[in-house]
C-alpha cells in the first residue's frame, strides 16, 4: 500500500508539474515563417514576396500585456496583408485589449473571418471530452461581437465572411473569399462556390476551422491557398508539436504548419491564445505565421 501511495503521489506531482509548465508556456509566443512559390514570375516587379501576416486564435481576455505587446510587435514584419481567422476573444471586456493588439496591424490591409468564440463567451471545458475530440455545445452567452467588426470595418479591414472579394495590394491581385466557422456548422460555401476570378495573381480560401468539407471545395474551385485556424496546434501535444486531437476533421498530422492540401496549400495557425477556463499549452507554443508567397521559377 505504501508504494501503490507513493506511485500515485509521485504521478500527481509530475502532473502538477506537467501543469505548471503548461501554463508557462502560453506566453511563449513564437513567429512560425513560410516561403510558398506561388506567383508568376513577374508578378512582384523586382519585390522579394508577397508577406501575409496570419493570426488566429488570440482569446483575449483583460490583462493580457505580454499578447498586446507580441502582436503589436508584428507590425514590425511590414505584411503586405493581415489575415484573421477568427477566435478573438475569451472574455466579455477583451474588445479593446484585441484592438491595442492588432491596433498598427489595422493600418494595413486586412481581411478576417470569426469563430465561434467571437460570438459566444467560452465556458468550463471537460478535459476528458477535448482529449476525446469531442465536440462542446457553445455558451450562447453574446460577445460583443459587433462592436469589435465595426471596428475592423472602420479601420479598412474586408470581412470575408461568405463573402467573395477581389482587391489589389501593391502589384498583386487579390481573390479572396471565406466562410463562417464550419465547427458550429455556421458554414455557407454555396454563397462563394465558383473558380476565383482568373485574372487575379492569388486566390485564398479563409475559415476558422479546418473542416474537410469546405477545404474540399476551396481545393475543387482552385483556390491557391487556404488559411485556418481553431486547432491551437492540439494545445496538448507530444513533443515536437505532434497533436493527440486537433477538434476539427482534419488529420493529426495536419493539425498546424503548412501542408498541401490536394492541389491547393494549408496553412493552419497554433494560435495565439487558448480558452481562459484552459490556460495551458503543451509542447505546443502560441504562434502566428508569415508566409512569404513569392514566384515561381517558370
Amino acid at each position: 500500500m505504501k508504494k501503490l501511495a507513493s506511485t500515485i503521489g509521485g504521478l500527481g506531482t509530475a502532473g502538477l508539474g506537467t501543469l505548471a509548465y503548461g501554463a508557462t508556456q502560453t506566453t511563449n509566443f513564437q513567429l512560425k515563417e513560410y516561403e510558398l512559390p506561388l506567383l508568376a514570375p513577374g508578378t512582384l516587379r523586382g519585390k522579394d514576396s508577397f508577406d501575409i501576416l496570419h493570426i488566429a486564435d488570440l482569446h483575449m481576455i483583460p490583462g493580457a500585456t505580454r499578447k498586446v505587446e507580441f502582436v503589436s510587435s508584428l507590425d514590425a514584419l511590414e505584411p503586405d496583408l493581415v489575415i484573421n481567422t477568427g477566435d478573438n476573444l475569451s472574455d466579455e471586456r477583451g474588445v479593446p485589449w484585441v484592438l491595442d493588439a492588432l491596433g498598427p496591424l489595422l493600418n494595413r490591409p486586412g481581411a478576417f473571418v470569426f469563430g465561434t468564440n467571437d460570438y459566444w463567451a467560452p465556458k468550463p471545458v471537460n478535459p476528458f471530452k477535448y482529449l476525446l475530440d469531442q465536440k462542446r455545445e457553445p455558451s450562447y452567452v453574446d460577445l460583443p461581437w459587433l462592436g469589435m467588426r465595426a471596428a475592423f470595418v472602420e479601420r479598412g479591414w474586408r470581412d470575408a465572411t461568405h463573402q467573395r472579394l477581389e482587391f489589389k495590394v501593391g502589384d498583386v491581385r487579390l481573390a479572396l473569399a471565406g466562410v463562417d466557422d464550419p465547427h458550429h456548422d455556421l458554414d455557407r460555401y454555396e454563397d462563394i462556390a465558383g473558380v476565383p476570378n482568373p485574372d487575379a495573381d492569388l486566390s485564398i480560401g479563409l475559415l476558422h476551422a479546418p473542416y474537410r468539407r469546405v477545404l474540399d471545395r476551396f481545393e475543387a474551385d482552385g483556390y491557391d491557398l487556404a488559411l485556418a485556424g481553431h486547432t491551437h496546434g492540439g494545445q496538448i501535444c507530444l513533443p515536437g508539436e505532434r497533436a493527440i486531437v486537433t477538434n476539427a476533421d482534419i488529420d493529426r498530422k495536419r493539425a498546424s504548419g503548412l501542408h498541401r492540401y490536394g492541389k491547393m496549400w494549408m496553412e493552419v495557425s497554433n494560435g495565439l491564445g487558448t480558452s481562459k477556463y484552459a490556460p495551458v499549452r503543451l509542447f505546443c507554443p502560441p504562434s502566428a505565421a508569415l508566409l512569404r508567397v513569392t514566384e515561381r521559377s517558370r
